[in-house]
């Protein structure tokens, strides 16, 4: 194993440069959250004209967010074999063509494929922005550094639903995808002139087949087990089964490889350190809420409510707006205030909201729907910077990458997943309220007549007034288990305050250690 001559560490930027710096290598990131924002509620018209069912069309946000959960953990060792900026440049260049494919995907089957390279070169844009940003800043300024960054993260869920939405209904689902095709250029013109002569030592590793391979298997298993299990009644089905026992066997396998393994793909030590493993499970539960709530909102919105793509984004693009104003305040507040006090209030927020949406009914006006959102944004804002700046105090500048793509990599396995236990939870849930709910409108029953008698009074004849009762039904069905959801996503949040203050605070200037 050799190892290129160490490049001398580059001064943190100044400036004009650090300003331009700042924005491209967020624009990196907004360029990725943007990519799961805008499809959420673009899903109905995609699954629509690819000829599929929508628990289907769930399929293109979960195959993207395995892909990137999977690439992500390979950050720290592609960094070590190429080179923060060479890495950063490629991913970039190869996220364009990914979402160029997209657009001409002529089937689901192939959407599915394109989203999982488009996934696969994504993972490593987040973690190396955000150790390339560190990088451009002073040591003391790190907090703000983050919080920058993070704000830029947060454009794209406003921007994402609205513009979705708009182009969905306007022109073709399509250009949900071509769009990052020039965001993706302007990135490249941006960062290059900077960063370019600000590249990181090469080493010569090994590579880690086996682990990279037991990784991908035990991931991909471990999705198609939960997108498949919610068609396929789960255990009763044999493919579903198999699926469960390879994941099992090959997450063992990858733990004691990895753990073993003198060049590990993942460096699965950092879990050893309180801070990191605390602030990673909690940002990777509550990731897994939020995002499978921002799926199963504009489902229900678009398919109960009646809303078009558009006011489905509108709903839920106001989630960015108080994150916007509050993100730099919180990143100046971290050396002053003790961050897991702002997680803790971060947290109830999240409950708030929640607790607003689990009082929702098919009666509820734009601005009901809205107001969620908008408390959401300050929970967004008081949360991502404080458990960032937890998990990642007191590590060398060398773990950094590792320790980022780690941290990401289960923040995005948990949004996969959690979107596909929340969509499969939210249909079973939903058949268990339809049979509930038709049990007491069998025909002689009072509530059937007289909905029959009001029905028909309207101009309905008895087939449509039947097809109106089961649209009814199915309509509180989904609501009902919407409604139920939320109330325990909300319950979910309370009891994770308990775990924020299981991690240490950081103290400025500590040393590595747990």
């Amino acid at each position: 194993m050799t190892a290129a001559a160490a490049p001398a560490p580059s001064a943190p930027l100044k400036g004009f440069e650090l300003a331009l710096g700042t924005f491209a290598l967020s624009l990196a990131t907004f360029l990725n959250v943007l990519t799961s924002s805008i499809a959420n509620v673009s899903l109905p018209a995609i699954a629509g004209d690819l000829g599929a069912t929508p628990s289907q069309g769930t399929w293109v946000i979960t195959s993207f967010g395995m892909a990137t959960a999977i690439s992500m953990p390979l950050t720290g060792w592609l960094v070590q074999r190429f080179g923060q900026v060479r890495l950063f440049t490629a991913s970039v260049t190869l996220f364009v063509l990914g979402s160029w494919l997209c657009g001409l995907a002529p089937n689901l089957e192939s959407l599915i494929a394109f989203r999982i390279l488009q996934g696969a070169v994504a993972g490593p844009l987040i973690p190396v922005s955000q150790t390339l940003l560190l990088a451009s800043y002073p040591p003391a300024q790190a907090g703000i550094a983050l919080a920058l960054w993070s704000m830029t993260t947060l454009v794209a869920p406003i921007v994402g639903p609205l513009l979705g939405g708009w182009i969905t209904d306007n022109m073709s689902w399509s250009w949900i995808f071509y769009i990052n095709v020039p965001i993706g250029v302007l990135t490249l013109m941006l960062m290059l002139p900077i960063y370019r002569s600000r590249e990181t030592a090469i080493r010569k590793l090994p590579v880690d087949v086996v682990g990279m391979t037991l990784l991908v298997i035990w991931v991909g298993s471990l999705q198609m087990m939960l997108d498949l299990g919610k068609e396929q009644d789960w255990f009763s089905s044999t493919t579903v089964v198999v699926l469960a026992i390879v994941c099992v066997i090959t997450l063992a396998a990858f733990l004691i490889w990895e753990l073993t393994d003198a060049h590990p793909v993942v460096d699965l030590t950092l879990l050893l350190r309180r801070n990191f493993w605390t602030s990673t499970l909690a940002l990777a539960l509550t990731y897994g809420i939020f995002f499978g709530n921002a799926v199963m909102m504009p489902l229900w919105l678009q398919q109960q409510m009646g809303y078009t793509a558009t006011m489905a984004g509108a709903v839920m693009a106001p989630v960015g707006v108080f994150a916007i104003f509050l993100m730099p305040l919180v990143g100046r507040s971290l050396q002053r205030i003790d961050p897991r006090l702002i997680a803790t209030a971060s947290l109830l927020v999240f409950a708030i909201a929640f607790g607003m949406r689990s009082m929702f009914s098919m009666q509820a006006d734009l601005a009901t729907l809205m107001l969620p959102s908008l408390i959401q944004g300050i929970a967004v804002a008081m949360f991502f910077v404080p458990l960032t700046s937890i998990g990642l105090a007191g590590l060398s500048a060398d773990r950094l990458p590792a320790a980022s793509g780690l941290s990401n990599f289960m923040r995005t396995c948990a949004g996969a997943f959690g979107t596909s236990l929340t969509t499969t939870l939210w249909s079973d849930r939903t058949a268990m309220h339809h049979e509930q709910l038709v049990e007491s409108l069998a025909p002689g029953a009072a509530p059937t007549d007289q909905a029959l008698a009001t029905l028909g009074a309207a101009g309905f004849d008895q087939t449509q007034s039947l097809a109106t009762i089961s649209r009814m039904v199915d309509q509180q069905g989904f609501t009902i288990s919407m409604v139920e959801i939320n109330f325990a996503s909300a319950a979910v949040f309370l009891v994770l305050i308990g775990l924020i203050w299981v991690a240490r605070p950081p103290r400025p200037g500590a040393s590595a250690g747990r």
